[in-house]
């Protein structure tokens, strides 16, 4: 943030996002802190800390796979070390952020490694379809659906 050092933007967020907390507790809703790309945030341990930080379980990362493969790979041991504090997740192929069963990602094993660690949540596309959309949501959708089936 410009104007701010590293530290004194940390702390701003981190009181900002305590305050809110017990609204959401309250309110019983859980609130998803979205980092975006290029922006404040270089990769995904500072927003964790921030979240350990606050303390709520009404607070959680949306975990974008897209995102963090570029920024910082190793996404699967990530996700499986801070499970807990993962709200929602985004799916793109990347390095182009098309279709999951396009790219340098394997889906199979990601989406297998997800269900593995006990994610409860929802994992949803957000990518940019090459092909007809229905076509590519209905492919997408099989990826997903039939990830880490043996017979497939």
């Amino acid at each position: 943030m410009e104007g701010f050092t590293r530290e004194e933007s940390h702390k701003n967020i981190v009181e900002g996002l305590k305050k809110l907390a017990p609204l959401a507790e309250q309110a019983g809703v859980t609130l998803i802190l979205e980092p975006i790309v290029g922006s404040y945030f270089m990769d995904s341990a500072e927003p964790f800390a921030m979240i350990e930080e606050v303390g709520s379980q009404n607070l959680k990362l949306l975990y974008d796979v897209f995102h963090y493969q570029i920024m910082e790979g190793n996404v699967t041991s990530v996700i499986k070390n801070n499970v807990d504090k993962i709200g929602h997740i985004h799916v793109a192929g990347a390095p182009d952020r098309h279709e999951i069963f396009d790219g340098e990602l394997n889906y199979d094993y990601i989406i297998k490694s997800i269900a593995e660690s006990g994610y409860q949540g929802y994992v949803a596309l957000e990518y940019l379809p090459t092909m007809d959309k229905e076509e590519s949501v209905t492919k997408c959708r099989e990826v997903l659906m039939n990830a880490g089936k043996e017979d497939r």
